[in-house]
């Protein structure tokens, strides 16, 4: 009977249910690299709307939690982009002009407690913003904001304390008789930068392929290519910036008239930018539903989108680097009561998957605070389920992707992804693995290693909703320890879960985490 149960279970048979068996490429080359950067975030230029609210960036627990997302890549982007004016001469809001003078006396990086009143009553007054935000947004309703010097002192402090690189976005609307880009306020602009010697990356515009519907300006491929080549220029008269990178152009989904409008730009001037961005959301946020968050097909849809911008780039400019330069769950700002809960982690989880496997070299993460409900931090500065699982993918998955398939489930319901383990994490040695895996079945699925790996030691980090919302939940638990900060500058431990050699891995229905396997040796990782 003993002999006939360890057969059963070296056949993968779990609980009468069939394991599915993994199929790992540890003996040869990765399949590709990623940047270190990798999984990187944004900022909503909207946070701009009315420039006061940038000072919300001084905040000690959002630095803490940006922090320990870093290092990155951290845009300043969106449709706001095109809607800045910068004016050296205007007088800064109080709330900002209090703010620096505090950053000034306590010195880089230091924390202002005296900006707690003010703070306070910026929270207090941002839910009223954050609808009037999204209610423009969706009436299409835009217009000029003035943002000033300690606008950009404040915003290029949160990033550079937090360990980020910024990208800001200029805007690509302000137009000599409505064609050729007029230049002047990104001269401005720079001229302060550079006087302040700001480390910053540049783009120009935000969803070109929208700017007739955002501002009744219609700009071609063609136009936009000579448009960066122009900043290229601009950024090579100064010294600070002779060598800084520059990407775009930031087109939304891959449609046949985006699709166009892409080809033509990089035609045009291609060979001008560092790499080539995108955007990509695979729902409308204000129709979506929760099977949408759950569905093989919906999340397919992406790697589609993501043919199809590779093949562009690959007959335009090949070898140049793709990047998602803005992507979250829903368009619109997020799917209330979805895309700030622990559902909406499928989608994340398997985008960055996917990316990895397809030759996405980073992924910019819409958004880490500011309106809306993809947020990864919440307006009371709470982090969300999504927040934590980014935090575990920084600290187990490394930049080489490998190869993995199953057998005996549908890969379509049961997906899997694998990496080297970041070599940065100190639990871990080279040679070891980290394997992704998402369950989109309603019941549990089981994972067996194949018996070449049968005698090495794994740690589970498995993610479960926490409450009686279950998938629906804004809490999330990993390996039954509910995820929260310990107090404001201070994240809690990510803590494994050990899991005997031989062990099936038991993955609960609408599920995901990351398993890894220790002592792999695979080849690629060492």
């Amino acid at each position: 009977m003993l002999r006939l149960l360890l057969v059963l279970l070296l056949l993968g048979l779990a609980g009468g249910r069939r394991a599915a068996l993994l199929r790992l490429g540890l003996r040869g080359s990765p399949l590709r690299e990623v940047s270190p950067a990798f999984l990187s975030l944004t900022l909503d230029a909207s946070l701009a709307r009315n420039p006061r609210f940038v000072a919300l960036l001084s905040n000690v627990k959002l630095r803490a939690l940006a922090a320990a997302l870093s290092p990155g890549f951290l845009r300043f982007g969106g449709t706001e982009t095109d809607f800045l004016i910068f004016d050296p001469n205007e007088d800064s809001t109080p709330e900002e002009k209090t703010l620096w003078e505090l950053e000034v006396q306590q010195g880089p990086c230091g924390s202002t407690p005296a900006f707690a009143a003010v703070e306070k009553l910026l929270l207090s007054q941002w839910p009223s913003q954050e609808k009037q935000i999204l209610a423009e947004y969706n009436r299409k309703k835009h217009r000029n904001t003035t943002i000033t010097r300690n606008t950009l002192d404040i915003l290029y402090s949160f990033v550079n304390c937090s360990g980020f690189h910024l990208i800001f976005g200029l805007n690509a609307l302000l137009r000599k008789d409505g064609l050729q880009w007029d230049s002047s306020n990104a001269q401005a602009l720079l001229d302060y930068c550079a006087s302040q010697r700001y480390n910053i990356s540049w783009e120009l515009g935000n969803e070109p392929n929208s700017f007739r519907k955002k501002s009744g300006i219609y700009i071609d491929g063609f136009q936009l290519g000579q448009d960066f080549i122009h900043l290229r220029q601009l950024l090579s008269n100064y010294t600070f910036y002779q060598h800084t990178k520059l990407y775009g152009p930031d087109v939304g989904q891959p449609r046949k008239r985006t699709q166009r409008l892409l080809r033509s730009f990089l035609k045009s001037g291609g060979k001008v930018i560092n790499s080539v961005t995108w955007h990509h959301y695979y729902v409308n946020g204000r129709s979506a539903t929760r099977e949408d968050f759950l569905s093989p097909k919906v999340l397919d849809s992406f790697a589609t989108a993501v043919h199809e911008v590779l093949e562009i780039v690959g007959g335009t400019v090949p070898n140049k680097k793709v990047w998602l330069g803005e992507t979250s769950s829903a368009y619109g700002g997020g799917a209330p009561g979805l895309s700030n809960t622990y559902v909406a982690g499928f989608m994340w989880l398997d985008k960055l998957g996917l990316s990895a496997r397809q030759g996405i070299d980073v992924v910019m993460r819409q958004v880490f605070f500011g309106a809306g409900t993809y947020h990864l931090v919440d307006t009371n500065f709470e982090p969300l389920p999504d927040y934590w699982l980014s935090l575990l993918y920084k600290k187990l998955v490394g930049t080489k992707v490998l190869q993995v398939s199953l057998s005996g489930a549908d890969e379509k319901k049961l997906r899997v992804y694998l990496h080297c383990t970041n070599p940065l994490h100190p639990k871990y040695r080279e040679g070891d693995v980290t394997l992704l895996a998402l369950n989109l079945y309603n019941v549990t699925q089981h994972l067996q290693l194949p018996n070449y790996l049968s005698s090495k030691h794994l740690d589970q980090y498995l993610l479960l909703p926490h409450g009686k919302e279950n998938i629906l939940s804004r809490s999330i638990e990993l390996n039954g320890h509910v995820l929260r900060m310990v107090d404001e500058k201070t994240l809690p431990e990510l803590t494994e879960k050990n899991l005997k050699p031989g062990s099936i891995l038991g993955l609960p229905a609408f599920s995901y985490g990351f398993y890894v396997i220790k002592n792999a040796k695979a080849i690629a990782c060492i």
